[in-house]
């Protein structure tokens, strides 16, 4: 589809939004899955104090559950959607996720909160998946991407406030306080979702809910090289990213003592990715999409191999980590819009479902691969450094053989 139709066909897809207002609003629905994992940074030591935790490490559960949640909803919202249409899912998503930040507001253990989290996870995947099929429904190939760019370029920009914003919540309150935030936030999209966002799947094209159909789709998504390749990089990618959150506040609280100060200096590290979004939205449609990603995938490489030279050889001040984090985060913000839709490009047909399978292998890929480099955190940034540069190179090994050795330039796949 070329840049002309796709507008032709957005101008009817999302009315009665305008552009502007359309992205925007896919960027507030996909936000709700960030602030409810950033926020929660600044309050990881006083919910390990309020319900007696002693394991250094045992908080990052609050985020880790939660993302498990995210990962394994996106396996049924896909299907749903393509069944039942984008607004009924999404809407209902968000408004469970409402009933769930009232658990959370509420509970009495820490197990109780676990669980409140998984189900905030797994409703936010609703956001998540449908914003990206309804990006689909109205746009494709570069277009879509520079789309994806500047909604990822507006909610990206989430966690670099959500953490000094959960740190405000704080001062004024406690920890609890955050979830009433999270639960305002959601009803706020919610409401604005219900009002303006119209559905983008016509009935002629949904898809029945009968096992052998969704097993086809499914199939039909994981035999395809460029799909299910692109799924399995970002996941790769994703693992690096959990990984530096899960970790983020005691680094910088932990080694680097800035206290208060943390969501401050995490605020400085998340702007790369916001500006990349915005940088990748003007260039993707003269360059492309292999050419942007693929090379910031190998400068990926190279800031994971100096950090872990700078690790090992003690010689990682705040300055420098903070330079060669922002690096990690804008090279993260060229790619991942463009692996979603490289992954997503052959997919029209099958949006939704397909979306929900490339969202459950990144993020599980991701949680799993994040979770692991997180629990060995032993106060040196070694262990962080080292998986990082692992899943960079692992990442940059199945682009190689997606791409048949052919990297920047786009060819015929067989798919």
């Amino acid at each position: 589809m070329s840049d002309t139709s796709a507008d032709a066909l957005a101008a009817s897809g999302h009315r009665p939004m305008g552009f502007r207002e359309f992205v925007i609003v896919i960027a507030s629905i996909m936000a709700l899955n960030p602030l409810a994992m950033d926020m929660m940074l600044p309050a990881l030591p006083d919910i390990a104090s309020a319900f007696h935790i002693t394991s250094a490490n045992r908080p990052q559960m609050v985020l880790s559950i939660f993302l498990v949640g995210f990962g394994v909803g996106q396996f049924v919202m896909g299907p749903l959607s393509d069944r039942f249409g984008r607004r009924p899912v999404l809407l209902g998503g968000m408004a469970v996720y409402c009933i769930a930040s009232l658990l959370a507001i509420a509970a009495p253990s820490f197990e109780t909160l676990l669980l409140a989290r998984a189900l905030q996870g797994l409703c936010t995947s609703a956001t998540r998946v449908i914003a990206t099929s309804i990006v689909r429904d109205c746009y494709a190939g570069r277009r879509m991407a520079s789309v994806m760019s500047l909604a990822m370029m507006i909610f990206i920009a989430v966690p670099v406030v959500a953490p000094a914003f959960g740190q405000a919540v704080l001062l004024l309150t406690q920890w609890r306080g955050i979830f009433i935030v999270l639960m305002l936030y959601g009803v706020v999209a919610l409401i604005w979702s219900a009002l303006r966002m119209p559905e983008t799947l016509p009935v002629e094209r949904r898809r029945s809910l009968a096992v052998g159909e969704v097993f086809d789709a499914f199939r039909q998504t994981v035999t395809n090289r460029q799909t299910l390749g692109y799924a399995l990089v970002a996941g790769g990618v994703l693992g690096s990213l959990f990984a530096f959150v899960f970790i983020s506040q005691q680094v910088f609280t932990g080694i680097y003592k800035l206290g208060y100060y943390f969501p401050v200096a995490f605020a400085g590290v998340a702007v790369g990715t916001a500006i990349a979004g915005f940088v990748n939205s003007r260039l993707v449609g003269r360059l492309g999409m292999r050419a942007i990603s693929h090379t910031a995938l190998i400068g990926f490489v190279v800031i994971a191999a100096t950090m872990l030279v700078a690790a090992k050889m003690q010689m990682l001040p705040l300055p420098l980590f903070m330079v060669l984090s922002i690096s990690m985060m804008f090279a993260f913000g060229l790619m991942i819009a463009n692996f979603t839709a490289l992954a997503m490009e052959p997919q029209g047909h099958i949006a939704g479902t397909a979306a929900s399978l490339y969202g459950s292998i990144t993020t599980l890929l991701g949680i799993g691969i994040g979770a692991t480099i997180g629990q060995d955190y032993d106060g040196t940034l070694v262990p962080f450094a080292t998986g990082f540069l692992l899943c960079t190179l692992a990442a940059l090994a199945v682009v190689l053989v997606v791409e048949k050795g052919r990297l920047f330039r786009p060819h015929v796949l067989k798919v």
